[in-house]
């Protein structure tokens, strides 16, 4: 029988594999005498306290490794493949789906659509589970892998197969049943789309998936994002001011109503509801420990009340920073931009000789329903960056970027940027704490 090979990128420094003698270029062939078919069997195979590594060496030499250790502990392999496996595509075609709002000509990457379990696992991503065969959702009871991340919509099985485009998406809920049986733990997802899964429908939804708590821990609710790149796609409005009032009653009634059974608040909408309905965003206790992060839910609330503890800290130790000062500037997107704009203002006061200035820019390359930071063009910060007073530097929100690279959306680099506009750029993280210190140079 052909083993399965899976080639080792790196290795961990001072890890198990390290001092085994396993080596970056190696093959990982099986584990306990078992086939490794992608990283569900590997992380399950891996976490027992005594397992034995079948490696083959460059010059086909194999190693038979016996390892002790504790239960759960990594060895300290990096694969090549992540997955150990090749990814799975999505099959369904969402009337909501960004990617086919995106123009031609951008990089082969961006126009992938993954909706693979696995990476629900190892990333975060949010899958909608038609991709999952029986086995699959198995080996995730079997392993008791979690938590994996859901796509919902809305729990209407056929309102669910028109808005995924796939006469099996409403079946695909029946799983969910079969993890929350199993005690696997859940987050979910909503896309709200307006007359299609708000309103009605989304209280049916909201109400069908308390059934599953506490095994579903959080749900969040978000807004379908629309570029301008929609000729022959389903016809979608945008969500107006008195619509995100609407969401924001409805998931605040789910929430008081949840909260005294269960200690959690379960449906969270996402930043831009309160922006859109001009509603104040909820304190930091609302959003149970900020489990819906990457879906913008609660970033902004993180991201002020991190920034009030740095400047308290700064005010404890102010010898440290009194001297701070200089000119800079900051541009980020058009959501982010009030809350932004007023922690510069803040940071003015306290700082007499400091002198910021604050850019929204707008997204002309997507269209300017598009709000958020994240899908900012490199050509359109320069472009409505051209002229304007930058200051000794230009300080850019992290997730503008590639992640783990200098290269933005539309691959305009860092460098080329710096050209451009003559000025420094520092790339700031999402917290409140890394604003501070990157504006005072800290």
């Amino acid at each position: 029988m052909k083993k399965s090979q899976h080639i080792i990128l790196s290795i961990e420094p001072g890890s198990i594999a390290e001092e085994m003698g396993i080596d970056e270029g190696d093959c990982l062939l099986a584990i306990n005498g078992k086939e490794i078919t992608d990283i569900f069997d590997y992380r399950y195979l891996v976490q027992d306290e005594y397992i034995e590594v079948l490696i083959r060496k460059p010059d086909g030499e194999e190693w038979l490794l016996e390892i002790d250790k504790d239960y759960d502990d990594d060895i300290g392999i990096v694969f090549e493949n992540g997955l150990m496996d090749d990814y799975r595509s999505c099959h369904n075609k969402c009337i909501f789906c960004f990617i086919d709002q995106m123009p031609e000509g951008m990089r082969e990457t961006l126009y992938f659509k993954d909706d693979d379990s696995r990476l629900s696992f190892l990333q975060g991503n949010y899958v909608t589970l038609t991709n999952m065969s029986d086995e699959d959702v198995e080996r995730v009871i079997r392993y008791h892998l979690s938590p994996i991340n859901i796509s919902f919509q809305t729990t209407n099985p056929e309102l669910r197969c028109k808005m995924l485009n796939n006469r099996f998406a409403g079946r695909a809920l029946e799983q969910v049943k079969k993890l929350y049986a199993a005690g696997i733990t859940m987050n979910g997802q909503i896309v709200l789309c307006k007359n299609i899964n708000d309103g009605a429908e989304l209280e049916r939804s909201i109400s069908d998936l308390t059934a599953y708590l506490p095994h579903l821990e959080s749900v969040s609710v978000v807004p379908v994002g629309l570029s301008k790149f929609r000729e022959g796609l389903y016809p979608l409005e945008s969500f107006d001011k008195e619509d995100a009032k609407e969401v924001l009653r409805c998931i605040h009634g789910w929430q008081e109503k949840i909260y005294p059974e269960y200690g959690m608040h379960f449906i969270h909408a996402s930043d831009e509801w309160y922006v859109l309905a001009g509603e104040e965003l909820p304190e930091a206790n609302r959003y149970d420990g900020y489990l819906q992060l990457e879906n913008g839910v609660g970033m902004l609330r993180l991201q002020m009340d991190e920034f009030a503890e740095a400047m308290e800290e700064i005010e404890q130790n102010w010898d440290k920073y009194d001297r701070c000062g200089g000119e800079l500037s900051v541009a980020t997107g058009r959501l982010a931009y009030p809350f932004i704009l007023d922690m510069a203002e803040k940071m003015m006061k306290m700082f007499e000789s400091l002198n910021i200035h604050v850019y929204a820019i707008s997204n002309e390359f997507f269209g300017e329903q598009i709000t958020v930071s994240g899908l900012l063009t490199g050509q359109d910060i320069m472009r409505q960056l051209q002229g304007k007073k930058l200051g000794d530097r230009l300080l850019l929100p992290q997730n503008v970027l590639r992640s783990g690279e200098d290269y933005f959306l539309d691959d305009v680099t860092v460098g080329e940027m710096e050209k451009t506009l003559q000025v420094r750029i520092d790339i700031v993280k999402s917290s409140g704490h890394d604003f501070v210190h990157t504006v005072l140079g800290y």
